[in-house]
């Protein structure tokens, strides 16, 4: 009961102060902003972890219903404001994944990981954009297409469609404090899901170039070769000069690990480089180069609110005019994904000869959208004037459900396996 009373004291708070600030405010609307998506945000969060639901959905759940569209308690403005700081929240949950992955205890399991992922996602891939295919005519995007044209814009929303978010699944391993063989299977499976996708979409880029009479863009290989090693590079060597930190100084962790979070995404910001990628290969080389200053790390980010700040913002972004628009189209495609997802998991387990009912709930990690798939959305709806920005408004429906979905999925599989909470017993 007095969580439910700030909470409604700091939302009555927020509208007030909203509609009272002068349009000069800027900066005061920001420092609004982040103040109530903390607060409000967090109160949400543990309000729906009581009914059984991840915080993260809680988040989310908040910036819908105080977003722009509903409530309009987060304005547009302040919805602009929050985004200053989701760049360095991703960096900071990419850096608590990859200290989930100890290679040692990865080392025995990488065959089947690589396995399992391999066929799942491929088969994702077969079964959506064969249904794509041949339901493009009633998608409502461009019916006229046909032949090449066709086949390579259904490939160019295969793409879109089949992809995962590791951003949203590191966050719930952090916020259940997960760990065991079923969070570092799925994990891993998300985070290799990533790397195909953008191999993926710049091929395909390629493909919808040369159907619709475009150049083809040599240069855009060569970026994402660097984008993909000069990130795991730039990772390293920072997870490196961070244990050294960490053993020669090791004092305000907390705030050393935002500090270094903010650099990190600065600089792979300015070298054109993926902040995620490069965070998540900072906390491996940091995991097992030295796992007890790892354990450090992941106390200090518990002290950190961010999360909390980008999840609401993520809510309060979601677009529900897109989802009111092609809302029949994405809810049909949205099922069909998931059978899908379901139906490739379960051949990857049995191409990787696992039979037990843990790993049979893989597909449950695998809903979530958000991070990557939005930016590609973007670039989708730069490149290609007239279809391309039917496509985003599609993609930004599907993005809006699957991250409502998609955590409370992952949390409920994760605690089926028995393995929420078990960060906390191996410490």
């Amino acid at each position: 009961m007095a969580r439910a009373a700030a909470l409604c004291l700091a939302l009555a708070l927020a509208w007030l102060l909203g509609r009272a600030a002068p349009p000069e405010a800027a900066f005061r609307v920001t420092a609004l902003a982040v103040g109530v998506a903390l607060v409000a945000a967090a109160l949400v969060g543990r309000l729906v972890e009581r009914v059984g639901l991840p915080r993260v959905t809680g988040y989310l759940l908040f910036g819908l219903v105080c977003g722009p569209y509903l409530a309009n308690i987060i304005t547009r403005p302040m919805a602009r404001e929050l985004q200053i700081v989701n760049g360095l929240a991703v960096t900071l949950v990419a850096f608590v994944a990859g200290l989930e992955m100890n290679m040692r205890r990865l080392a025995p399991r990488l065959g089947v990981i690589a396995r399992v992922g391999g066929v799942t996602i491929a088969l994702t891939y077969v079964l959506l954009f064969a249904v794509l295919w041949a339901g493009w005519p009633w998608l409502h995007i461009a019916p006229q297409f046909t032949g090449l044209q066709r086949a390579a814009a259904a490939a160019l929303l295969t793409a879109l469609v089949a992809s995962f978010s590791p951003t949203v699944s590191i966050a719930v391993v952090a916020e259940a404090r997960s760990a065991g063989p079923f969070t570092e299977l799925t994990l891993a499976i998300v985070i290799l899901a990533d790397l195909v996708l953008i191999l993926a979409f710049t091929i395909i880029m390629q493909l919808v170039r040369v159907a619709f009479g475009g150049a083809t863009d040599i240069g855009l290989f060569a970026g994402v070769t660097w984008e993909i090693f000069g990130s795991f590079a730039l990772g390293a060597l920072a997870g490196s000069l961070f244990a050294l930190y960490l053993a020669y100084i090791g004092r305000e962790v907390a705030i050393a690990v935002i500090g270094f979070c903010a650099i990190v995404a600065g600089i792979a910001g300015r070298l054109q480089l993926e902040p995620l990628m490069a965070a998540l290969a900072a906390g491996l080389v940091l995991e097992n180069l030295a796992p007890s200053a790892g354990d450090l790390v992941k106390q200090g980010v518990e002290r950190s609110a961010l999360p909390v700040v980008f999840f609401a913002a993520a809510g309060a972004s979601l677009q529900l005019d897109a989802l009111a628009t092609l809302g029949w189209i994405a809810a049909a495609i949205a099922a069909y994904r998931m059978i899908a997802i379901w139906a490739s998991a379960r051949l990857g387990r049995a191409a990787a000869g696992l039979s037990d009912d843990v790993s049979s709930m893989t597909w449950m990690a695998l809903v979530s959208q958000a991070g990557v798939t939005l930016g590609l959305t973007l670039i989708v709806q730069t490149e290609l004037p007239g279809w391309g920005a039917t496509v985003a408004t599609l993609m930004l429906a599907l993005i809006a459900l699957h991250q409502l979905i998609g955590p409370v999925l992952y949390r409920a599989a994760l605690a089926r396996a028995g393995e929420v909470g078990r960060l906390d017993s191996r410490a």
